[in-house]
């Protein structure tokens, strides 16, 4: 499966590739900030606001930033696919690499969407230590209970050390007061050891308000809609296209890098996408062509006239189709 387009990637050569859209910036500057090798390289123009270089002898845990050059008041900023925010929102990006985990559940496979019992479960609260190493030791108790799936609450980072999850800026790091994508990986190998499936909560509606940086980059939002959360993603506006890479790789990251078991779409009633392909679908056929082997399940919930309504998507790999499968 093909990593995400955009964010650190390493190269087992011992380089990593670093790639960023910035249409509002004139120029970028990667800084590497810590690691073996630390300093300042001018990322290369590409097309459509792409800037993009290979730096050689930067490793997996090197933090970093971009410096965005887009007016008399140059910016230090986050990576927007940034996979670790060690510092929290407002802090430098780590680089990650995925291989370095060593997966126990090439025999895991989930239960059929009509057998699941799921819990909802809140990391930060469902034990006192409120990290996904302490949900680990919680599993057998869920077992027991009759649980064979559990709803992970949304963990993209957010600002401060607790937080529902819903204003999280940073779609691609797990939360890092959780700790972080190795304690992500360990708890969902744990959870398929112990017979549970995990199924993620996404938000792809908005994005929270502190530590939101994206806007210095390039038009990830659109004042056409609004949300009841603050400003609409734009999904299918001007330079659109990679805002849509950036939300349909990320459910692909999820399900390719973390094993999850299901995604769960928060609030899809308020992603407007007038386009001629609806990103759902977009989203819907990516995790198809990313899983052929594995099934993943998405529950969409939605809030119309102060009501929630929930719906199961089944994204089936054997169907190769996207459907709502039912509303109650």
């Amino acid at each position: 499966m093909t990593p995400p387009t955009r964010g650190a990637a390493v190269d087992p050569r011992g380089a990593v590739r670093f790639s960023v859209w910035a249409p509002h910036a004139r120029a970028v500057t990667l800084r590497v900030l810590s690691g073996p090798r630390r300093g300042d390289w001018a990322l290369d123009a590409g097309r459509d606001g792409v800037f993009a270089a290979t730096v050689d002898g930067v490793e997996a845990g090197s933090d970093y930033v971009y410096r965005l050059d887009a007016d008399d008041c140059p910016r230090e900023r986050p990576d927007p696919a940034s996979r670790h925010q060690p510092g929290g929102v407002h802090g430098p990006s780590r680089v990650v690499d995925p291989t370095d985990f060593r997966w126990t559940d090439a025999g895991w496979s989930a239960p059929p969407v009509a057998d699941l019992v799921l819990y909802e479960l809140h990391v930060g609260t469902f034990t006192a230590a409120g990290t996904f190493d302490a949900v680990v030791g919680e599993l057998p108790r869920l077992r027991a209970l009759g649980v064979n799936a559990i709803e992970i609450m949304p963990i993209g980072e957010f600002p401060g050390g607790r937080n529902w999850g819903y204003d999280g800026v940073s779609l691609y790091a797990p939360q890092s007061t959780y700790g972080g994508p190795e304690g992500f990986r360990r708890l969902v190998d744990a959870a398929h050891a112990a017979g549970i499936a995990v199924v993620l909560d996404v938000v792809y509606n908005h994005v929270g308000p502190e530590g939101n940086y994206l806007g210095d980059f390039g038009p990830y939002f659109t004042d056409r809609y609004r949300t009841p959360w603050g400003a609409a993603v734009n999904f299918d506006g001007p330079d659109s296209d990679e805002v849509r890479r950036w939300v349909v790789e990320n459910a692909v990251y999820w399900v390719r890098d973390f094993h999850v078991d299901g995604l769960r779409l928060d609030a899809v009633h308020a992603i407007v996408d007038l386009g001629a392909r609806h990103i759902l679908a977009e989203i819907a056929d990516a995790v198809h062509a990313a899983g052929a082997a594995r099934s993943a399940t998405a529950v969409v919930s939605s809030t119309f006239a102060g009501k929630k309504r929930r719906s199961t998507l089944s994204l089936t790999f054997e169907s190769g189709s996207w459907k709502l499968s039912g509303v109650s």
